[in-house]
């Protein structure tokens, strides 16, 4: 299967501070990839460099073929790169159906003539998000709830909110930042199986940054580890579990017995 994302040398310095110290990575299309690392290893500074946020310092990024090196944030939306963050990003006083349609915003082709005009062309567009939006909402598990405020959802829904807003920029790749920082365990149960989900009736090819090993394990076909901006292993599941200087690093003798039990 081909590589939908491929990062060659990439690095990122804050002044004399390394964040991000030349690392390689790939994201096979359709494949489901973990990002792990402790506090401060580095992961989100590498999602913002791959989504456009942050400029990279040295390296090159391709996604579907194209470099998309320092492109800006809008620019990979609209190549098919989508993600949520690690601090909700909510509009918290639009409804669940507004927030959806924002995320739909670079795939709309009405001018603002036609928005002046309310012209024919312009109504069906808007009656077709309206109608997809809905169905990104039942799809993420807010059947029934297009017209209740964001901010009334509880956490797990919100996050499912989130995704709902990703998808509607009709993503090739899903960035999760720490989707499941904050549930319960049956959400994340949930969230868990969703994310499957996202790869298998979707198509998506997702990337997601995790704390929770028994996530990370249950749905990862491979895994990647920083540790203070450089990449430490790399490889299946069942490997990053026994790697010695992964366990020293990060995960710890608990983490991987829970996250096997």
């Amino acid at each position: 299967m081909a590589d939908l994302l491929v990062a060659e040398a990439v690095r990122k310095e804050f002044g004399g501070l390394v964040a991000v110290n030349d690392v390689d990575f790939v994201v096979p299309e359709q494949g489901i990839v973990s990002l792990i690392g402790p506090n401060g290893a580095g992961k989100t500074t590498f999602f913002n460099m791959l989504t456009g946020v942050y400029k990279v310092t040295s390296g090159e990024i391709h996604f579907a073929g194209e470099r998309v090196t320092n492109k800006p944030p809008h620019a990979i939306t609209e190549r098919g790169v989508g993600r949520t963050f690690q601090n909700i990003r909510l509009f918290q006083q639009m409804s669940t159906i507004e927030n959806v349609l924002v995320g739909m915003h670079s795939r709309l082709k009405g001018g603002i003539l036609q928005s002046v005009l309310r012209t024919p062309k312009l109504r069906r567009e808007e009656r077709d998000a309206f109608d997809r939006a809905r169905e990104l909402l039942r799809f993420s598990g807010l059947r029934g709830r297009d017209n209740e405020l964001s901010s009334n959802l509880s956490y797990g829904d919100q996050r499912r909110l989130e995704v709902a807003r990703a998808l509607a920029t009709e993503p090739k790749l899903l960035l999760l930042d720490e989707p499941t920082a904050g549930m319960n365990p049956q959400e994340t149960a949930d969230f868990t199986a969703f994310v499957g989900r996202l790869r298998d009736e979707r198509g998506l090819t997702v990337l997601l940054i995790e704390h929770d090993m028994k996530v990370v394990m249950g749905v990862s076909d491979r895994v990647t580890v920083l540790d203070y901006g450089e990449k430490i292993a790399e490889g299946p599941p069942s490997e990053i579990q026994k790697n010695e200087r992964v366990i020293e690093a990060y995960l710890g003798k608990a983490a991987v017995e829970g996250a096997s039990a």
